[in-house]
């Protein structure tokens, strides 16, 4: 005679079915995620809005002027949040360095949460795309531009709004197909 087959039970089949189902459905999520990359526009309070008023050092080498956003009223621009320590940096900086020599709209550099020598240290190796680049190391400013990463880009109008939050690498694709032109109808207003 063989051994009964243990029967499955509702409780049995909810402590293993349930999780295996929720892990199913998480990792479904993050693959259609990850299919759809990973630069894109974040909802923000700030769209619309003055960007917020900050004042931080320069990052520049013995610099002691400081910067506030008021500096360039009248002009669109580009505030680019980047760190040494950020490896999607690294992958938008060719795409930045572009920018800069074809001189389309002012980028300045937001230098969030590093040390100073180290970002310095960092645009000494990769070229340095910025006009100016402000220094953040404890990251109050950022969290007043509601920054959850890094790099994070926003256009900002000539009357110093916000009109749009990016998030993640400006690839070649994003510039051309939201930034650009977008920059360019703010630029004819």
């Amino acid at each position: 005679m063989s051994a009964p087959r243990p029967r499955l039970s509702l409780g049995r089949l909810l402590g293993f079915g349930l999780p295996l189902a929720l892990f199913a459905a998480l990792a479904f999520m993050l693959a259609r995620g990850l299919q759809h990359g990973h630069s894109e526009a974040l909802p923000s309070p700030l769209i619309g809005r003055a960007l917020p008023t900050f004042v931080l050092p320069q990052l520049a080498a013995g610099e002691a002027p400081r910067f506030a956003p008021a500096q360039m009223k009248g002009q669109v621009w580009l505030l680019n949040v980047w760190a040494s320590w950020c490896t999607s940096c690294k992958e938008e900086h060719p795409v930045l360095m572009g920018l800069s020599r074809e001189a389309q709209v002012p980028l300045i550099g937001f230098n969030y949460q590093d040390q100073a020598e180290a970002g310095r240290a960092w645009l000494a190796r990769q070229g340095d795309p910025y006009r100016l680049t402000v220094t953040d190391p404890d990251g109050r400013a950022g969290l007043d531009l509601g920054v959850v990463g890094v790099p994070e880009t926003f256009v900002i109008d000539k009357q110093g709004r916000v009109r749009h939050k990016l998030s993640g690498p400006i690839t070649p694709e994003v510039w051309r197909n939201t930034l650009q032109p977008l920059i360019q109808e703010l630029q004819g207003a």
